[in-house]
């Protein structure tokens, strides 16, 4: 706050929590304060990058990072420094492993994955071996961090065979976990040995193997536990399982109940399932091969030793001497196949061996424990051997191992309260370790100088190598234990006198003032008190050599066992060691035993001076990385930071030393685009202008710091000495502090002159807008006044408009009555004059013809007259010339021979009228007979009608079906019309693309003609069926009314006719009065019936019917009669009188059937609407009346006909009798033929007609032909009518039964159902006859529209071949004058498809030698480029059209042989070219095509819809390709993983530099944070930054490529889409994992080059394909990084606007945002059939394949 100045006391400050602070100053030793760091390196990543290099800062930087940030790793130098954060993290996932991979160490946040990377990458860079240390305390997650080393290089150099090598490096983790961590007071996985993993690699750098190295296993453990420890977990996981049936033998019960897992109180581990983790081992056990019954020895082996813990020992001989009392020892011996016995008696037994005998010595319970506790770790340490041999064993490859990366995992520097042996030996360690890596850090130091050409000054830095020599050179502490421990009778104290004498005046040794016992070592981290006790026995490792021999004697059975102890010589050390034996005896030693009792077997310390000698022999030949693992809190509480222990492990695992030899140097790194980037703002203008970057920095430094020791510039860096960049960080913002003050100044000036503008506009317009108020005020006002005036004046004027109108209307409804009183008077007048007319007219006509009739009688007199006179002058005249004598020869020549013919003729006539008179006897005597025949058969039906029910079902049965094969005849009709209109579209499409118009035309006329022909076969197949079902239907009716007759009227009888009473008003009336009489009778009979049985009566309806049906009939029959009489007829006077009395009657007749309908149709209406009301009895009543009464008047017009008849037949007679008998005869006779077809309404015109005929005065000759034509024409008719006769009753004999059963049946329905059945019927009849005449309608309409589109295809024909003639010229003009204007580039794009040829079927034909040589050509061998300018995808279409030819043949060995070539060989062409992105992207789009084809051409139905009529002639007709199909389509998945994968490979490493890191827009840069040092030396020395214009033009690469080779556009969609994905997730991953790229520059940058690939996608045509989707995480990522950041207001429009962010990721972007300056604070993956047709391609000669022929 105050400025400081000398002489002042204290300094007062403010502490970043805002408060105040008065710091005291040491006024004499005149020391300050240590600085602190500027705000922009405060949380850097790399603690050597600090401006001011002390513990305080670090200890500050590592806080901030590790609490405020969540970052547990951090850069020092080169080492990682790695806190534990005592939780799971989401940082480890494989999503974070491929971001790491291929990245350089400084691109990324710090990570145990980055150090890895960098290890793998400079193994494959440099060809050397690798080494990852990784140390700390116990508890400090070296264990975890190193399985997270080897998890990623298992990921990233995952063998590529099916070894599964990688899978069992990781599993060994679980197996070393389970028998080599143990719970400790600070760890709960706390590793209690040291191992060494060299994972191999082989020339490709994929991992082919490892190898697995162990130091020091803490054997004590076995058989003790400080308090609240565990034993290793093997014994608690076995324990927790040992309710497993296999497990059963074991005899094993919970940890608590032994003693070797109890010792330490509490046997679980909170969170911990053991039992789960027991599992897990197992499983490693089996992936890493260990058999299942060796898994069992083992497990039996550690129960063992959990039993033999648990032996109890009873004193004997005053303590002396101990025996046995457990049955542990029975479970121990029986799990080791041992003998009991012996086993009993060597534990408390020993062997004495002297030079002449052999002694077996008892030993005390001590001893006997003892002894017990080193048998229990022996047999530990000699399984936990055995099972990382088998490792070993397992992880091991023949293949030749190129270069390896080691990791080791071993303990870090230890302190207790008590340090033993162990604790000795892992410091030594340390010791050694620590010095490796200060000369390390010292050499790199060197190199970094000397590489930029700085001046190399030495620094001084602690080297350990003096405490070394105290433990390890000679007479050192090690060298003393050994020889201690070769004394008989040495003792730990005696060593420790040893080691007093011998180092007390050494500066890394002291002797404890209040012990004797004990003595310091001042190590590295720190000086730690060692108790003697206990050290020789633990160097010894002392077993005794008879119980080694009994566990080597162990059976059969469990030769695993005995395989422990013998696969060494000094497997077991003992007190009496052999030599030149394999197996000791336990009998009287031998003679050449003897000699072997001066050698010993090398203690444990010597042992592991030896492996710690390998071990660092093995990594100075590496190259080293270090990971120092921190445990920042002794309570293992999650993101609780104790410095005090932070500080002490910093020191003590080297992290400051590094530290303080980084500061004594040059610590800040600068390299001269970033300096330059940094502080362009502490430049002048007239030095920006220079074009030598290292030259404009020089000045600025030369000019700012005037001391120049304090920085030196080299060749790619400006290297500061401590807190000069905090300096440069001063004036940078001081200037930018003084440009603000300027900018405020200005801004504020601006936002002052425009408030006051916006104050002085707001009074203006609050003036106008007052004033304006008032005014239109005012004007309201008066709007109103004028407004009341109005209402009032439209009241007024409405009031007395509504009382005009009320008089108006009245008097217009007074002139309306008064009106229609008048008009209706007049109206009757003119009715009244009218009908009087009407009267006039008739009486003046009928006066006038009586006129007419009395002169034309007086006319006809008077003619008469007149003949007569004539004829008696012509009498006179012939009998005065018949007097005369010639004249009476003339008459009497051939007199006689005229008298006999004309008697013969006399007798012809009269046999002719006896055989008449038979032929009517018989025909009388046969009528009688078939009158009563039809009586009886009336009687019959009346007693059968009751079982007719079957029948009618039969016949219900027979129309249903009869219905089902009309239906069927329509949908068969309308399938042939669908098609028929399908297949004419078709057929115009395909003719007016493919055929001329002349092939067109002609093609469719003949198909026209054809689909006619078919079309009427079809409609006469219909009508058929129609006509059948209403000839049924016909019949039925006729049965239903018969039966209806038949049951309601029992007195019915026929008539000689054979007609019913109602038929009589048909085309046959009768004249008999019975037949009225019956038909009263039924009339009659039906009333009596009542309302009941009204329903009965449809048959009336029914008969009414079928009498229309009969009439139509007839009409038809009598109009052929009538054309065939009116031919014969011509020559003679009678066939004009046949005429016209036929003519009559048809007349007659279709006026008769008029009437019927129109009786019919009331009939029905009456019906319909009686049938939509309520089914009352009323309404029936109603419909039952109307049908008597449409039979009344029937019956009343045959009264009628009756009369007429009669009167005609007398006017017949009077005629007769006037002219003659013979003549009446003949008019009989053709008044008999006529009846039966004449009506009673042209009676008059026909007794006209002959009386005309009468009064002509017939000849005797004429009347004889007339007569005898009548005889024929009546002949012919009769034999007519027999034959229709016959014919009906044969069909009413077969449907009789029919009829009657369905009759029955639709009787017994309700009334409304019998109504509803009636109209059914009728309307289905009626459907029949209009769909007929619809049809034929349709027929005739489609014909037209047929020959119309003809003649408009002949038009256009001509039409387009004048046109073509015109282009054709103006295409060769063109061709002429264009061909050498066009691009290089069109000329490869030009599709080579030539004129087709004629014979030319789509088809290639080759032999099958010539195979391979298609494929070589095809496949093998081509190049893309070859084809370019040809039909895109022509390789698929060439092999489709050699398939075509193969199935056109029936060869399907053929087929088979060239589809599994052509995939062999597009994978062999993959295989080769796997980095090839052209070739890929080629054989992607044929291998599509080839697939399309297939589908296409080989049924595929959603392919081939889209085909025209001549791709479907290029269809496979004799082979299913399914299978293959299947094929290709997993072939083309393959070769699209491939090309996704070739297109990542190339983009991935452009991403991270193109969109986070290169300079889319100028000067953001300036204010980037610093650069980080460049402290990886996998980086490259040229520039690898890339540009987003390197990005863009790759993907126009890619692009291109992939039009050009025509693939299908939804799979370069689906590509790029892909592509897209990958370069969101790499960007927004980059983004997660660094922090200096989170800032707000980064995020317009980033915004920027978003928008330019967006742009770049929509120039492309790919905005739907869903790229674009695909990059929103990113944007709002960068959206993120520009919005505010500190209210909640800005929190909530976060979480709005970031809806495709999780959470987690919100906040690492949201922690790991970094402020620019001090002025902004800091964040607490269709088808595409083709168009082509196979004969339109042509074949390139540059493919050579000659060898093909046109099929």
């Amino acid at each position: 706050i105050k400025d400081y100045k000398e002489g002042d006391e204290s300094l007062h400050l403010k502490l970043e929590d805002e408060t105040l602070y008065e710091y005291p100053v040491d006024l004499q030793g005149n020391e300050l304060p240590l600085l602190r760091n500027p705000d922009i390196l405060v949380g850097e990543n790399d603690l050597t990058a600090l401006s001011y290099l002390h513990e305080p800062a670090v200890l500050h930087n590592l806080k901030v990072r590790f609490l405020e940030s969540n970052h547990i790793y951090t850069y020092c130098g080169i080492v990682l420094v790695a806190i534990n954060p005592y939780e799971q993290l989401p940082i480890y996932e494989e999503d974070v492993i491929y971001a790491y991979s291929g990245q350089n160490v400084g691109d990324m946040d710090p990570h145990i994955f980055a150090v890895a990377e960098e290890a793998y990458k400079q193994m494959a860079r440099d060809e050397k071996n690798q080494s990852i240390i990784v140390s700390g305390e116990s508890g400090a997650g070296k264990t975890i961090s190193a399985k997270y080393a080897m998890r990623f290089l298992a990921t990233v150099g995952g063998s590529p065979s099916e070894t599964n090598i990688e899978a069992k490096v990781l599993a060994s983790s679980p197996i070393m976990e389970a028998i080599g961590n143990a719970k400790t007071t600070r760890n709960d996985n706390s590793s209690r040995f040291g191992k060494y993993i060299q994972i191999g690699f082989d020339k490709r750098y994929h991992i082919i193997g490892a190898n697995l190295r162990t130091y020091l296993l803490e054997k004590s453990r076995v058989v003790f536990q400080a308090e609240d420890e565990r034993n290793y977990h093997i014994f608690y996981q076995l324990c927790a399982s040992a309710n497993l049936p296999e497990f059963k033998d074991l005899a094993l019960t919970c940890a608590e109940d032994f003693f070797y897992t109890s010792q330490g109180g509490d046997t679980s581990i909170s969170g911990v399932d053991d039992a789960d983790d027991f599992e897990k081992t197992r499983h490693a056990f089996t992936l890493l091969g260990v058999k299942e019954s060796h898994q069992m020895t083992i497990f039996r082996i550690i129960a063992a030793i959990l039993h033999l813990g648990n032996l109890e020992f009873q004193a004997e001989q005053g303590g002396e001497a101990c025996s046995i009392l457990d049955e542990h020892l029975n479970n121990f011996c029986s799990l080791l196949g041992v003998e009991h016995s012996q086993m009993q008696h060597w534990l408390c037994h020993r062997k004495l061996v002297t030079t002449a005998e052999t002694y077996v010595k008892t030993m005390s319970p001590q001893l006997v424990v003892n002894a017990r506790n080193s048998l229990a770790k022996h047999i530990y340490a000699q399984l936990f051997k055995w099972i990382v041999q088998h490792i070993n064993k397992a992880l091991h490859t023949t293949v030749k191992q190129h270069s390896f990366i080691g990791v080791l995992d071993i303990y870090g520097f230890e302190t207790f309260e008590v340090n033993s042996f162990e604790q000795f030996c892992i410091n030594y360690a340390n010791e050694k370790l620590q010095q490796q890596f200060n000369l390390h850090v010292f050499k790199l130091e060197q190199e970094e100088y000397m590489k930029e050409g700085i001046p190399w000054t030495l620094i001084d830095f602690y080297d350990n190598q003096p405490c070394i020599d105290l433990i390890e050179a000679k007479l050192g502490v090690l060298d003393l234990l050994d020889e201690e421990c070769k004394v008989p009778k040495g003792t730990d104290q005696n060593w420790a006198q040893k080691l007093y004498d011998r180092h007390a005046g050494s500066q890394h040794f002291q002797k404890p003032r209040m012990s004797n016992t004990s003595f310091v070592i001042l190590h590295f981290a720190d000086k730690v008190e060692y108790q003697s006790e206990g050290f020789l026995e633990k160097n010894r490792d002392t077993v005794y050599e008879e119980q080694i021999n009994i566990l080597k004697a162990s059976k059969v059975k469990y030769q695993m066992v005995a395989s422990l102890f013998q696969d060494e010589k000094d497997a077991a050390p003992t007190t009496s060691v052999t030599k030149g034996t394999s197996k000791i005896s336990v009998r009287s030693a031998r003679p050449v035993i003897k000699a072997a009792s001066k050698e010993h077997k090398k203690t444990v310390g010597h042992q592991f001076r030896n492996s710690l000698r390998l071990l660092m022999e093995t990594l100075n030949a590496t190259t080293p990385h270090y990971v120092r693992c921190i445990k920042p809190n002794d309570k293992n509480l999650p993101f609780k930071f104790d410095p005090k222990r932070v500080v002490q492990q910093l020191r003590a695992c080297g992290v400051l030393e590094t530290i303080r030899i980084s500061a004594a140097g040059f610590p800040s790194r600068w390299s001269y685009h970033d300096f330059f980037n940094r502080y362009r703002v502490l430049m002048k203008k007239r030095d920006l202008s220079k074009y030598d970057k290292k030259q404009i920095c020089q000045t600025l430094l030369e000019d700012l710091i005037k001391d120049p020791d304090k920085f030196q510039v080299g060749r790619t860096k400006i290297f500061f000495r401590s807190g000069q960049v905090a300096y440069l960080e001063k004036v940078r913002a001081a200037k930018l502090r003084a440009a603000t003050i300027m900018i405020q100044k200005t801004v504020r000036g601006w936002l002052q002159r425009a408030k006051y503008k916006r104050l002085r506009q707001a009074a203006i317009i609050i003036q106008r807008y007052t004033r304006g108020h008032l005014a239109r005020r005012l004007a309201e006002h008066r709007r109103r006044t004028r407004a009341a005036i109005i209402f009032q004046k439209q009241y007024r004027m409405l009031r007395i408009l509504r009382a005009f109108q009320r008089v108006r209307n009245a008097t217009i409804t007074i002139q309306a009555f008064a009106r229609g009183m008048f008009a209706r008077r007049i109206y009757h007048k003119i009715l009244a004059e009218h009908k009087a007319t009407i009267l006039q007219k008739y009486a003046r006509g009928w006066l006038a013809r009586t006129h007419f009739h009395r002169i034309r009688g007086a006319t006809i007199v008077l003619q008469c007259y007149y003949r007569r006179m004539k004829a008696r002058q012509e009498l006179k005249a012939l009998k005065i010339e018949a007097r005369s004598a010639q004249h009476l020869k003339k008459l009497n020549i051939g007199m006689e021979n005229k008298v006999v013919q004309l008697q013969r003729k006399i007798d012809e006539q009269n046999k002719e009228y006896k055989l008449l008179n038979e032929q009517l006897s018989a025909l009388t005597s046969a009528h009688s007979s078939e009158v009563e025949k039809l009586k009886k058969e009336l009687v019959q039906y009346q007693q059968s009608h009751q079982g007719d029910g079957s029948q009618l079902v039969s016949f219900q049965e027979e129309l249903e079906h009869l219905r089902l094969e009309l239906e069927k005849a329509h949908g068969e009709r309308k399938v042939v019309e669908d098609s028929y209109v399908k297949e004419k579209d078709l057929l115009r499409k395909v003719r007016l693309s493919r055929l001329t118009l002349y092939e067109l035309s002609q093609s469719m006329i003949e198909e026209n003609s054809q689909m006619k022909k078919e079309l009427e076969e079809e409609r006469s197949r219909y009508q058929s069926l129609v006509k059948e079902y209403s000839r049924l239907e016909q019949a039925y009716d006729n049965l239903q009314e018969e039966m209806t007759v038949i049951k309601q009227t029992p007195g019915h009888r026929r008539s000689p006719s054979n007609q019913s009473s109602l038929e009589s008003d048909s085309n046959y009336p009768s004249i008999s009065t019975s037949e009225i009489g019956d038909t009263e009778d039924v009339i009659q009979q039906a009333e009596e019936v009542g309302v009941e049985k009204a329903a009965m009566d449809m048959t009336v309806f029914l008969k009414l019917q079928k009498r229309v049906r009969d009439l139509e009939q007839e009409r038809k029959k009598l109009q052929t009669q009538l054309e065939k009489k009116e031919q014969e007829s011509k020559k003679s006077q009678v066939g004009d009188v046949f005429s016209l009395i036929l003519i009559f009657h048809r007349q007659e007749l279709e006026s008769e059937n008029k009437k019927l309908k129109n009786e019919l149709n009331e009939l029905r209406k009456a019906i319909a609407d009686r049938a939509t009301q309520n089914n009352s009895s009323s309404d029936v009543q109603d419909s039952y009346n109307l049908l008597l009464n449409q039979l009344k008047s029937a019956n009343e017009e045959l009264e009628v006909r009756k009369e007429e008849v009669l009167i005609l037949r007398t006017q017949i007679m009077k005629a007769a009798q006037q002219k003659g008998t013979g003549k009446i005869t003949v008019i009989e006779r053709v008044m008999d033929f006529l009846f039966p077809f004449c009506c009673w309404k042209f009676t008059d015109c026909l007794s006209d007609a002959i009386s005309a005929l009468v009064g002509s005065g017939w000849q005797d000759g004429t009347g004889r032909l007339l007569e005898a034509q009548l005889q024929d024409q009546r002949r012919e008719h009769e034999e007519e009518v027999e034959a229709l006769k016959n014919q009906v009753d044969a069909i009413k004999e077969e449907m009789e039964k029919q009829q009657q059963a369905l009759l029955q049946t639709t009787l017994q329905l309700s009334p409304e159902v019998q109504v509803e059945f009636g109209i059914q019927q009728e309307i289905t009849r009626l459907t029949n006859e209009n769909l007929v005449r619809d049809c034929t309608e349709t027929q005739t309409v489609r014909d037209m529209d047929l020959k119309e589109m003809l003649e408009n295809l002949e038009n256009n024909e001509k039409k387009l071949n004048k046109q073509l003639k015109i282009y054709m010229k103006k295409v060769k003009d063109f061709e002429g004058d264009s061909a050498v204007e066009r691009s290089q580039h069109e000329r490869k794009m030009q599709a080579a498809v030539q004129r087709k040829e004629k014979d030319f079927q789509g088809m290639l034909e080759y032999y099958k030698e010539d195979e391979p040589l298609l494929i070589r050509n095809l496949i093998t061998d081509l190049k893309p480029q070859a084809v370019s300018a040809t039909v895109p995808c022509l390789p698929a279409y060439i092999l489709y059209m050699c398939i075509r030819h193969a199935d056109y043949i029936n060869d399907d060995q053929k087929v088979h042989s060239l589809l599994t070539s052509t995939i062999n060989g597009v994978k062999k062409v993959l295989k080769k070219h796997n980095e090839d992105f052209e070739m890929t992207s080629f054989w992607l789009a044929n291998t599509c095509r080839l697939l399309h084809c297939l589908k296409q051409y080989s049924g595929d139905a959603g392919f081939m819809t889209q085909n025209t009529p001549k791709q479907n002639e290029h269809c496979l007709k004799n082979f299913d390709l399914t299978e293959y199909r299947q094929v290709l389509s997993h072939l083309s998945i393959q070769i699209y993983q491939q090309l996704i994968k070739i297109a990542e490979g190339i983009l991935q490493p452009m991403i991270a530099s193109a969109v986070l890191e290169n300079e889319s827009i100028q000067g953001l840069s300036g204010v980037k944070p610093m650069g980080y040092r460049n402290r990886s030396s996998s980086m490259a020395d040229g520039d690898s930054s890339y540009s987003l214009d390197a990005i863009i033009r790759q993907l126009n690469v890619f692009h291109s490529i992939m039009c050009d080779q025509g693939l299908d556009p939804e799979i370069v969609q689906q590509v790029f889409k892909q592509l897209f994905y990958m370069i969101s997730a790499v960007a927004l991953n980059n983004l997660l994992l660094r922090k200096d790229v989170c800032s707000w520059s980064t995020g317009m940058q980033l915004r920027f080059n978003i928008s330019q690939l967006e742009e770049w996608l929509h120039g492309k045509n790919l905005q739907q394909s869903g790229a674009a989707q695909t990059l929103e995480p990113l944007i709002q990522a960068a959206q993120l990084l520009q919005l505010k950041k500190k209210t909640s207001e800005d929190a909530e429009a976060i979480c709005s606007l970031c809806t495709s962010l999780t959470t987690q990721q919100i906040v690492k972007i949201l922690n790991l945002y970094t402020p620019m300056n001090e002025f902004e604070e800091a964040v607490k993956w269709r088808r595409n059939p083709s168009s082509i047709t196979m004969d339109s391609i042509h074949l390139p000669a540059s493919l050579n394949l000659e060898f093909l022929k046109k099929v």
